[in-house]
Order: C-alpha cells, then sequence, then structure tokens
C-alpha cells in the first residue's frame, strides 16, 4: 500500500486533460488528471463515472445544461449519458469508472 497526492501528481503531467490510472480498488479504475480553462469535447461510456473535484471547479456540461462541481463534490455520470466539460474549469480531477 502507499499514498498518492493527487494533485502533485496531476502537476506532473505534460498535458491538461491526459487521466492516468493511479489505483484500482473494488475492480474500478482511480484516474487523475488537470483541469486547464480548455473545454473537453463530449463523450459517453457504456458504463457509470465518478467525477470527483479534488481542488477547482469542473463545469460539467450535460447536453447543453451547465452544473459546476466544487472541490469536495462529485458528480455521478449515468452510462450512455452524453457529458462534455464548458470551458472555465480547472483544478484537479479524480475520474472513477471501469
Amino acid at each position: 500500500m502507499s499514498k498518492i497526492n493527487l494533485p502533485e501528481t496531476a502537476q506532473t503531467f505534460p498535458q491538461a486533460w491526459t487521466s492516468r490510472i493511479v489505483g484500482r480498488a473494488a475492480g474500478a479504475n482511480v484516474k487523475v488528471l488537470r483541469m486547464d480553462d480548455g473545454a473537453y469535447p463530449d463523450e459517453s461510456h457504456d458504463f457509470d463515472e465518478a467525477l470527483l473535484v479534488i481542488e477547482g471547479c469542473m463545469r460539467l456540461d450535460l447536453q447543453g445544461q451547465v452544473t459546476e462541481v466544487q472541490a469536495g463534490e462529485v458528480f455521478i455520470v449515468p452510462a450512455g449519458v452524453p457529458h462534455a466539460v464548458a470551458p472555465g474549469s480547472h483544478g484537479t480531477l479524480v475520474i472513477i469508472d471501469q
């Protein structure tokens, strides 16, 4: 077992919006990434996805409705739901998925 400083890890990545798996728990991937002010395009998955903001704010766009997810908050996107990230998001994001 080891501990991982998620914000420090995300800062070492050369590009924003590029996630890396930092571990697995209960069969799920635990990923971290660095958000910058740019947008991330629409995507959907065949599994639920938990988006946990560690630092900053993610502006999650669900079919034109933008919801701000603040540090310490998690948003669970159900399988099959298209989602994107609107401009102005910044900080550290943890993604828990399959």
